[in-house]
């Protein structure tokens, strides 16, 4: 997907790959409680039950270390967008359940989505490779003329930033389920007009992903 060694490393020896693994653990329990700044690396491999030097012969430092967390976490939610997507070939029906995918995900797992939302780090880059599948919704939809010419470089961040603070919301106010459905739709709605999509056709998809919304979280 990437070159960065540090998201996505080569192939590792057996032991090499355990002690990865051991650190991603240790960081994700960490990082669930606080910011990657507020965590020492001797509290990084304490916890992993590794020598301090394992830490940087799979990071380069502490930021690398929590994106790699992140993509961990990101790489999961992406999949659970696309088993969502599947069949589904409207670009901007796809690009509105990729928002209400996000926001059972911060409903059913708050913790990983703590993790994930504390660690952006670069995967707010329209390159980055998690970002292709809405990379390519986006540019298909403005393809059909229906999104604003603006959206071609800025709508993966304006979506990815609409996702992460809906996110944010739900994991702290964790709102009853009608009050969900409400907030998830009309951010939605704003959403994809924000992008140029016409209101009707907005706020059908809005109720639409609305209405599914419980159904992910069954």
């Amino acid at each position: 997907m990437t070159s960065d060694p540090d998201l996505y490393p080569p192939n590792l020896s057996p032991r090499a790959a355990r002690t990865r693994a051991a650190l991603i653990a240790a960081g994700f329990d960490l990082l669930a409680a606080k910011p990657i700044d507020a965590i020492p690396i001797d509290e990084v491999v304490a916890r992993a039950g590794v020598a301090k030097g394992s830490f940087f012969n799979h990071f380069t430092d502490k930021q690398a270390f929590a994106e790699a967390i992140a993509a961990e976490v990101r790489l999961q939610l992406e999949e659970q967008v696309g088993r969502a997507n599947a069949g589904v070939a409207d670009p901007v029906e796809r690009i509105a359940g990729g928002m209400r995918v996000g926001a059972a995900f911060a409903l059913s797992d708050p913790k990983r989505t703590a993790v994930l939302l504390r660690s952006h780090g670069s995967s707010t880059v329209r390159a980055h490779p998690l970002n292709q599948g809405l990379v390519e919704d986006i540019n298909a939809a403005c393809a059909q003329g229906r999104l604003r010419p603006e959206a071609r470089e800025t709508g993966v961040l304006y979506c990815l930033g609409l996702c992460q603070i809906l996110m944010v919301n739900l994991v702290e106010r964790r709102p009853d389920m009608p009050s969900t459905r409400q907030r998830v739709r009309d951010m939605i709605v704003l959403g994809l007009t924000g992008l140029g999509i016409d209101p009707a056709r907005a706020t059908a998809l809005a109720d639409q992903a609305a209405g599914k919304l419980g159904r992910l979280l069954d």
